[in-house]
């Protein structure tokens, strides 16, 4: 399916409103616990997605300047200000990802037809445009929404972004030589690969496979074992 800026600024706003819904399930000791995310607890995962608000507006005024403004200065400072951030009081990380997700909002909603169409760089240096930074964020917020490990599942989420996501996901899986089957819509992807393998499951768990993360939703066609994947960013 193709999208359009509409189609991620609504799941943007849908995305900011499940995670926060589901990060206030959680209480506040329990964001030190581990999270879905190897390595990270709750409180990373809130700092990441501040910090990553912040990257996006990066990005906004580069599509609003056009002068390039990268996400993060380097792979080393983004990973360092994710651990410094996840060591801040429970309410001020709770304060700063509701901040960020409104000063995002505000910047995108500044930008002109032909800034949307201003080139940037993502952090693993994809070329696109200014459209893609809702994308971008919507994505993060959606799946993060489900990392938490609160109220939200994969199935919880629109199930037209997450067609999309699967296209997005499969189109970076270059070579992993796999179709996939949806069993709860009219849909198959082929990436192409030397691997001649099959996976089936509703759109909502081929979504979590693609994505990396632990599913039970899908199945290896003909009987034989699900490919294992490599991580996805």
């Amino acid at each position: 399916m193709s999208r359009t800026r509409a189609d991620s600024l609504r799941w943007m706003a849908e995305g900011t409103t499940l995670l926060l819904g589901a990060l206030e399930s959680v209480p506040d000791a329990k964001l030190s616990d581990a999270c879905a995310l190897p390595g990270w607890s709750g409180k990373h995962l809130v700092a990441h997605v501040s910090l990553n608000a912040e990257a996006l507006m990066n990005l906004a005024t580069w599509a609003k300047t056009g002068v390039e403004t990268p996400m993060y200065s380097s792979p080393t400072q983004r990973d360092s200000d994710i651990e410094r951030n996840a060591e801040l009081p429970v309410a001020e990380l709770r304060d700063r990802v509701v901040e960020t997700a409104v000063a995002l909002d505000a910047s995108l909603a500044g930008l002109t037809a032909e800034q949307w169409d201003q080139p940037i760089r993502t952090r693993q240096g994809r070329e696109v445009t200014g459209e893609e930074i809702p994308w971008m964020r919507a994505r993060e917020v959606m799946v993060h929404a489900v990392d938490l490990g609160a109220t939200v599942g994969f199935a919880d989420l629109p199930g037209d972004f997450l067609a999309s996501l699967v296209d997005d996901i499969a189109a970076k899986r270059d070579g992993a030589g796999i179709v996939l089957v949806a069993t709860d819509l009219d849909r198959r992807w082929t990436i192409p690969g030397e691997r001649d393998a099959e996976v089936e499951g509703p759109v909502a768990g081929l979504a979590a496979y693609l994505a990396g993360r632990e599913t039970s939703d899908v199945a290896g066609g003909g009987g034989r074992p699900v490919p294992r994947l490599g991580p996805w960013l």
